[in-house]
């Protein structure tokens, strides 16, 4: 087969990306819109590049030296690279590609001037873009600096830049190759960049131009600063004039310079408005034709416009899918539920197939729409309540949208009382008039019918396999959502959260007192998330006698350890107390609403650092001592407030009253945690009985590996499962979109729009430079931030501050070990929130982008009682 080695750029579009690289295949595309004029040229193909890397067989080599590399070594990375590029560049061009390509310079015309663009198979995608990645060299003259600088653009595969930025995507040197772009120059009056979508805010009905005189080299390398038109619906809406005081022309011989612009040009907009707008009607009719918004560059030439480049905006969240043109306003779920990471398929699917409320999918993350809620005046009111108590950001963002007249629509009341954000309660008051008595009793019945639903579904599963098995799922889900939307369930949960909620208002009213609940809900009954924590504390004190035990968890390495454990001098006792721990808590991991992350009990490698902490900075018996401290504070805490009220006038009512709700408090609070819990041990058995299902797929040669089933959703499986037929090509493009969606930062608060509104703490009462947030747990605290992102990887000592993005309950072991608790996401009554209180720790929930202000051994103090942080010097 004769290679093709150059293409015009007419012969080509998007399908060709393997043969020419993004860039060109974008320029292919944008090539064949009616009405988009683009440069003309030709692409060098992949297959001259492999070909030069053929040339050189020491590159392999150095190749397999540069995936053994640790990406972090910055300086190894950057002495690899360069020697790799220089063996490129010093290979001479073999004669058929020269040839080739100088055929096609002169049927494009050999004594013009070109733009020599690099074009790599991993570029300008929907999930990385690459830009500015590789080499691109401008104004060049003449076929023998064309090719020199076609090898230039071979070369700058491998720059420091483009190497980093392929790890952090996932992607293998190897797999990318580069094709080179030869287009010919235009040398235009403006030029600049095209965003059909608001980068920042992600609003798809607003395109802003940034333009700038002479090349757009000036723009993009950041030498001068833009005029910036922003246009929506055909108009101007805003501008931003800069001082051009310099730009960047090309040179007859060749390359270009820097030149002074003249003063009398400096204040003048690069565009006219009616060119902005039509610049921003081309840049729709290029979105429209490659289905996502695009980020285009753009030269203005004889008042007409030429694209030179266009790429998609990958930094965009997504937006849910509504069937509709009707605007939306959505609310994530993943930061009600403490994950905002994403979600694969099958975990996706599942949770919304056992939701009390409909959940709309984008990037991974779930959304909860709430547009009719927020249209009728009652159930606004009592959303926007529920919210703000919780998330103070997600009440702001929600008020942000409704400030402006014409998004949400005006409805008469309706029914407000469903469950939101796929909170395990619903947001239902209690009628004051028949309100659920404080007896303990309810909580025991309650975590009984939970117990025995559970140890049903684990009875009645086991004879379940292929179809028949997602027949009798379907109608457990019915089950789940039975239990979860229990009405004395939900009233326990809301009479622990309420009765909180009165005694910090009404404590503060009268006593002058912030967050008193903090401290009266220490050590609270029956809350099984505190008393996970504390139960590996007795993992430890069965550990810390055997010092061969403790040894032999230091290297563990793989998941057969407790087998290996066994053999040691105390080895049974300490597997036997792992195991126990198991069986009560195996279920459970981080961002474990989602079914397909790996379990406790699936990996238990994971809680060995957690329990080596506990030996190391523990006595025995801490388990016991640190709930009774919490008790007597606690009692101590209600004795002095009581005692406090009685001075006041009225004071026995006051008192009287407070008891009540302190009792109320202590007898519910706990049992918050219980549903969740439950819900995860629900997941824990489906996904058992799930797992089986895909190893008899893997064993048919159906999948390639079990966790293929994770990139398919619930009915998906079902389908592949009936059929013993599965598309493969879905799930490597589910695996490709899962690796980007880890890119996204899902908002609070997400639009029909693409907008991702952000809220603010309307707050006068921070110190300058401190970082705001919403305290949850009183009490102030300085130490040592430890930044950790995995809890697998946690190493903690006494005095420790936890900064990280969320927490769900399996953190909660950690906490035992912990002086306070930072966290980018949360609530009042979220779970980190409520485990922190139990355990007296000052917290900070809702601190914006706190794990990157925050530096790892930084010290900090926080102030739980009043809701920010300190960095020290």
């Amino acid at each position: 087969m004769i290679e093709q080695y150059v293409c015009d750029l007419q012969e080509i579009d998007e399908t060709r990306v393997a043969v020419v690289g993004g860039k060109g295949a974008h320029l292919g595309g944008l090539s064949r819109i009616e009405g988009i004029r683009v440069p003309d040229g030709f692409c060098v193909t992949t297959n001259a590049f492999r070909r030069i890397m053929a040339e050189a067989p020491s590159i392999e080599d150095r190749l397999d030296e540069l995936s053994r590399l640790n990406p972090d070594d910055r300086e190894a990375v950057r002495a690899l690279s360069s020697r790799i590029r220089r063996t490129i560049e010093g290979i001479t061009i073999p004669d058929d590609i020269a040839k080739a390509i100088t055929r096609e310079l002169a049927r494009v015309g050999e004594h013009a001037a070109y733009a020599v663009r690099s074009s790599a198979t991993a570029e300008d995608l929907p999930t990385a873009s690459f830009a500015g990645q590789q080499d691109t060299y401008l104004n060049v003259v003449g076929p023998a600096a064309i090719l020199r600088d076609i090898s230039r653009c071979w070369a700058s595969l491998f720059t420091e830049r483009a190497v980093t930025y392929r790890r952090r995507n996932g992607i293998d040197d190897r797999a990318v190759h580069m094709a080179v772009v030869v287009q010919r120059m235009v040398f235009p009056h403006a030029a600049g960049v095209l965003f059909t979508a608001d980068p920042v805010t992600g609003n798809r009905k607003v395109a802003t131009v940034d333009a700038g005189l002479g090349l757009g080299e000036a723009l993009v390398s950041g030498l001068v600063n833009p005029d910036v038109f922003t246009v929506r619906d055909g108009q101007v809406v805003a501008r931003t004039i800069a001082a051009k005081q310099r730009a960047v022309h090309a040179l007859p011989a060749g390359g270009t310079r820097e030149v002074a612009i003249d003063p009398r040009q400096q204040e003048q907009p690069a565009l006219t408005d009616a060119q902005a707008v039509r610049l921003v009607k081309l840049g729709r009719r290029i979105e429209s034709h490659f289905g996502r918004p695009q980020d285009i560059e753009w030269c203005l030439v004889d008042d007409g416009f030429q694209i030179v480049q266009s790429r998609p905006i990958t930094t965009l969240f997504p937006i849910p899918e509504s069937g509709d043109e009707e605007n939306h306003v959505y609310v994530s779920v993943g930061h009600q539920q403490m994950m905002t990471d994403p979600m694969k398929p099958l975990g996706f699917s599942m949770w919304q197939l056992t939701a009390m409320v409909p959940m709309h999918e984008a990037g991974g993350r779930l959304f909860v729409d709430v547009t009719r809620r927020l249209a009728a005046p009652a159930s606004r009111a009592a959303l926007l309540d529920v919210l703000g108590k919780g998330d103070p950001l997600v009440r702001d963002a929600l008020e942000t949208v409704l400030d402006r007249d014409d998004f949400v629509p005006s409805l008469p009341d309706t029914d407000s009382g469903a469950p939101l954000a796929g909170r395990a309660p619903a947001p239902v008051v209690n009628p004051p008039e028949n309100p659920i008595p404080t007896d303990p009793a309810i909580v025991t019945e309650l975590i009984q019918r939970s117990q025995v639903s559970v140890a049903a579904l684990e009875r009645d599963i086991r004879t379940k396999t292929g179809p028949a098995l997602f027949d009798f799922l379907l109608e457990a889900f019915e089950e789940h959502k039975r239990v979860l939307g229990d009405p004395l369930s939900m009233q326990a949960i809301m009479a622990g959260m309420e009765a909180t909620w009165w005694l910090n208002d009404t404590l503060q009213e009268w006593l002058g007192e912030k967050n008193a609940a903090d401290t009266l809900t220490l050590s609270a009954p029956d809350n099984v998330t505190s008393e996970m924590g504390l139960a590996l504390l007795d993992v430890a004190d069965v550990i810390r006698p055997h010092p061969e035990v403790v040894a032999f968890l230091q290297g563990v390495e793989d998941e057969g350890f407790l087998d290996g454990m066994a053999k040691l001098a105390g080895g049974s006792e300490a597997r036997e107390a792992i195991e126990s721990y198991l069986d009560r808590y195996g279920m459970r991991c981080v961002a474990e609403i989602d079914i397909t992350r790996p379990r406790w009990h699936e990996r238990p490698s994971t809680l060995v650092p957690v329990i080596l902490d506990n030996v190391r900075n523990f006595e025995p018996g801490a388990a016991g001592r640190r709930f009774e401290q919490g008790r007597q504070k606690a009692l101590k805490k209600e004795q002095d407030v009581l005692s406090r009220l009685r001075t006041l006038p009225d004071g026995d009512r006051k008192a009287d009253e407070t008891k009540r709700m302190i009792d109320r408090v202590r007898t519910f609070i706990g049992y918050r945690e219980y549903p969740k819990y439950g819900i995860i041990s629900r997941y824990f058995v489906y996904k058992q009985a799930l797992m089986e299902e895909a190893r008899r797929l893997v064993r048919a040669n159906v999948l390639a590996e079990q966790e293929d089933i994770f990139h398919l959703t619930f009915r998906e499986l079902h389908e592949v499962v009936r059929s013993n037929r599965v598309d493969r090509r879905l799930i490597e493009q589910r695996k490709d979109a899962f690796r980007s969606y880890h890119a996204l930062t899902p908002p609070r608060v997400l639009t029909s729009d693409g907008e991702a509104v952000t809220g603010a703490y309307r707050r006068d009462d921070v110190p300058a430079g401190a970082l705001t947030g919403l305290p949850v747990s009183v009490g102030t605290i300085e130490g040592r931030a430890r930044v950790i992102l995995d809890m697998g990887e946690a190493d903690l000592e006494p005095g420790d501050i936890l900064v990280t993005t969320f927490t769900d309950p399996s953190w909660s072991p950690l906490f035992v070990g912990i002086a306070g608790l930072v966290t980018e996401v949360g609530g009042l009554m979220t779970h980190g929130a409520v485990i922190a209180r139990e355990y007296g720790l000052p917290a900070v929930v809702g601190v914006e982008r706190a794990t990157r202000l925050i530096r790892d051994g930084q010290r900090i103090r926080v102030h739980g009682t009043e809701g920010y942080i300190e960095i020290l010097s």
